[in-house]
């Protein structure tokens, strides 16, 4: 009776973490019906429904929350102890699952991503891109990389780029028609271009540094995108003006499609962390991780270059 029970415990958890039957089913790697069917049946050994199903959302039931509170810890405890067997090992293994945000997706792209993934054989990686800032480890994740200011401060932080910077950009063809802002509250008068993480979000209020002091302005946005991408192409259009990593523009600024403004308001702040809780143990997949960036910024550091920055999330 007891392992009829458990069977089928795992793909709960992971359907009460995602709220979703296609995610739990990708993060188990099975399919979505292999996890209504696996669910089901549980539901049916137990005598109770442990989840409410719509065509457009899971939601858990009153014994389903009851049975998640008290099975996720224990899952987790299950998950530690089989780490710990891993650690036998010499040789780092299993699935590193990182959910990091999109400005920094480039991070993990290109030599830094290829070399590490080159020099331990037996790691894969599940990474999902997003700016959604949630409980990592009710989502199933090892960790996550974001800018050290929305990381909480109960987290472990690594840093993984060097302080970074913003820059208001435009089009020559858009200064042609609007005079260049020359303070922060000039941007009322202007097209601004902005960003937020998701839909149903607020939007990113452009932040400077004016006579030492923080100064914070919520610009009227004539587009506002989740993408900064977007922002870029149409202020390299004449739309209007963009907040952007000023290394993200780099080119199209040297080639004379966007000039920079406002840049001495706009000071670097520190940049993007790998973060995962203090209480969690750390799988052997992510401590291979966490030494490869440490040793790889103590490589940077040795030889006087600064690390690629990450694209700016605007």
């Amino acid at each position: 009776m007891m392992n009829d029970s458990l069977d089928g415990m795992a793909v709960f958890v992971a359907v009460a973490a995602a709220r979703n039957f296609r995610v739990a089913g990708e993060r188990l790697g099975v399919s979505a019906s292999a996890v209504s069917q696996a669910l089901r049946k549980l539901e049916e050994r137990l005598g109770v429904t442990l989840v409410h199903r719509t065509s457009r959302s899971v939601g858990l039931s009153e014994a389903g929350t009851r049975l998640y509170a008290a099975v996720r810890p224990a899952l987790q405890e299950v998950e530690a102890a089989i780490a710990s067997v891993g650690e036998l090992s010499d040789v780092p293994h299993g699935t590193l699952r990182l959910v990091v945000g999109t400005a920094a997706e480039p991070v993990l792209t290109g030599a830094f991503l290829a070399d590490f993934l080159a020099g331990h054989p037996r790691v894969n990686i599940d990474l999902v891109v997003s700016d959604a800032v949630g409980d990592i480890v009710g989502q199933g994740y090892d960790a996550g990389i974001q800018i050290g200011e929305v990381i909480d401060r109960d987290m472990i932080a690594v840093p993984v780029t060097g302080d970074i910077r913003m820059t208001v950009v435009g089009s020559p063809a858009y200064f042609a028609r609007h005079p260049k802002p020359r303070r922060p509250r000039d941007l009322a008068d202007h097209q601004c271009l902005n960003w937020h993480p998701a839909a149903g979000t607020p939007p990113y209020r452009w932040e400077f540094t004016e006579d030492g002091r923080e100064v914070v302005v919520a610009v009227q946005a004539r587009v506002l995108s989740t993408d900064s991408a977007v922002n870029i192409r149409l202020a390299r259009a004449g739309l209007g003006l963009a907040i952007v990593y000023d290394y993200q523009v780099r080119e199209e600024l040297a080639r004379g499609e966007l000039v920079s403004v406002l840049e001495k308001f706009c000071e670097p702040f520190p940049g993007y962390y790998l973060f995962y809780p203090q209480q969690r143990h750390a799988s052997p997949a992510l401590r291979a991780f966490i030494e490869y960036l440490r040793r790889t910024r103590r490589d940077r550091k040795t030889r006087g270059s600064t690390p690629s920055a990450p694209r700016r999330r605007t």
